[in-house]
């Protein structure tokens, strides 16, 4: 199996807290970063390390590549 050296990297965050009726501002507190990041997350103009990423995923009690991957994209039930 081969990967891409580039690869655009899909982020169904806001999907994802919003279905949980999480605020921004409660994520972000929960994981310890600041809301603006949360803010830059969604948006996507900030890939959030691997730590990060993780411990969002834990919040939702999902595997981070229903939140954060690099081929599959949202799933529907989001788009």
């Amino acid at each position: 199996m081969s990967v891409r050296m580039k690869s655009q990297i899909f982020n169904c965050l806001k999907f994802v807290r919003q279905e949980a009726k999480i605020t921004q501002r409660d994520l972000a507190e929960n994981v310890g970063v600041t809301r603006q990041t949360i803010i830059a997350m969604e948006k996507g103009s900030y890939i959030p390390s691997l730590d990060l990423a993780l411990r969002i995923a834990l919040i939702f009690k999902r595997p981070v590549e229903d939140i954060f991957n690099l081929d599959k994209g949202c799933p529907e039930q989001f788009v």
